[in-house]
């Protein structure tokens, strides 16, 4: 499948989970809040990641969460890898805070680049889309003519002991290594 392909298909998929948004609610955050549990199945976490074999993906909001509800609905009955898919919400975040993917949002009791150093090589896909460039997770979305896309620093996750998969790395419009 090409690249084009793929992300039109990850782009249907968002639009399928959110077919029943308000039509007030912009389509960018739809989107945003279907990708941070759509990147889990194309990403691999050492078993240390885990209180147990049955505990769930815990996608965690780190202070400023521009979702709302729209996360809630885009998680609710969805399981990856057969775990069920939490959210929980922080207005600090460590290495210790039992998520596997942290959408790193910052705010003024912790900004985005210390909620990152905060969480530094424990295994957490870190999700940004500061527009400022001021702090890039392992993931930073981004939009690109008029589509949400996303730059992977696969350095980074490697780093923390999570592995990409070759499939995410090809729909990514930059990869830093």
């Amino acid at each position: 499948m090409s690249t084009g392909r793929s992300a039109t298909v990850l782009i249907l998929l968002a639009l399928l989970v959110f077919g029943s948004a308000r039509a007030d609610e912009p389509l960018e955050l739809a989107v945003k809040a279907t990708y941070l549990y759509k990147l889990a199945p194309f990403v691999t976490w050492p078993a240390s990641a885990w209180s147990d074999q049955n505990a769930p993906l815990v996608i965690c909001i780190q202070g400023k969460d521009p979702f709302g509800p729209l996360v809630d609905r885009a998680i609710a009955g969805q399981r990856v890898a057969g775990r069920p898919v939490a959210i929980r919400r922080l207005a600090r975040i460590d290495a210790g805070s039992g998520c596997q993917i942290a959408y790193i949002g910052g705010s003024d009791a912790q900004p985005q680049p210390s909620a990152l150093r905060e969480i530094g090589k424990a295994p957490v896909l870190t999700v940004t889309d500061d527009p400022r460039g001021a702090a890039a997770g392992d993931i930073e979305l981004v939009l690109q003519d008029g589509r949400v896309r996303f730059v992977i620093d696969n350095g980074q996750a490697q780093q923390q002991g999570l592995a990409i998969s070759s499939k995410l790395l090809a729909l990514a419009v930059r990869v830093k290594r």
